[in-house]
């Protein structure tokens, strides 16, 4: 196992407007899960991992159980989630995932975004390419025999496994597998009793763009009104 080099966030919230940019987040994922498979979290993978994520954000449990109740009312919203695709400046490939319930709203909001902080948005696949999809898994490293466990998940479809520490400085174990078997190690952890600090799905670059500090800043810039945007759930880019 080796030390896995997550690309720079980005991320310039102050502590509590992250943190309500997350619930809202995962209050839209609740909701998009339980219309999809149902509102118990027992027989419905995607819920689970969306319940998981909510205490990873410390998420207090009357809200959650309030977004499910919420999802199973007929006057819930329909969240549509569509991917968005630009160039910020200095030639950073930007992804921008969106839930939403007004299309026309989001993508002039995204294209902007994009236009004020020195991008361009571009069409489907024209950035998505420089990117692979793929399940993402961070765990405690407490009580874990990280070697045996590589091991015996590499057949759930583990491809990646490594050290990294969280936004705070804290050591995690990173697992990542492909897009298509998050499901499959998904239920490996589950069935081992192990329950993640997060799972989430995201777009992890195959190869980065180097910048300077002031470039850096300068397509921070645009990373941070893209994540401030109310229908903006999450950004990748590929700044080194």
């Amino acid at each position: 196992m080796g030390r896995i080099f997550e690309v720079r966030k980005a991320t310039m919230f102050a502590r509590w407007d992250r943190m309500a940019k997350q619930f809202t987040r995962i209050g839209k994922e609740i909701v998009i899960a339980v219309k999809a498979g149902g509102p118990d979290p027992t027989t419905n993978p995607a819920l689970r991992r969306c319940v998981q994520n909510a205490k990873s954000v410390n998420m207090p449990k009357d809200r959650v159980e309030a977004a499910i109740k919420r999802a199973m009312g007929k006057e819930a919203s329909n969240y549509d989630e569509i991917l968005y695709e630009g160039y910020g400046p200095h030639g950073v490939a930007i992804l921008v995932e969106t839930a939403t319930d007004n299309h026309v709203r989001t993508v002039a909001n995204v294209k902007s975004h994009f236009n004020k902080g020195g991008g361009t948005m571009g069409t489907s696949g024209s950035v998505s390419f420089q990117f692979k999809k793929m399940g993402v898994f961070k765990l405690k490293p407490d009580h874990l025999d990280i070697e045996s466990l590589e091991l015996e998940l590499i057949d759930y479809g583990l491809e990646e496994m490594g050290e990294s520490t969280d936004d705070e400085g804290n050591n995690i174990v990173v697992l990542r597998c492909a897009f298509v078997d998050f499901g499959k190690l998904q239920k490996a952890l589950e069935d081992k009793g192990i329950t993640p600090i997060s799972a989430e799905l995201e777009w992890i670059p195959t190869t980065t763009v180097p910048v300077t500090d002031a470039q850096a800043e300068e397509v921070s810039k645009l990373i941070e009104r893209l994540e401030q945007d109310e229908d903006v759930t999450k950004v990748f880019h590929n700044m080194g």
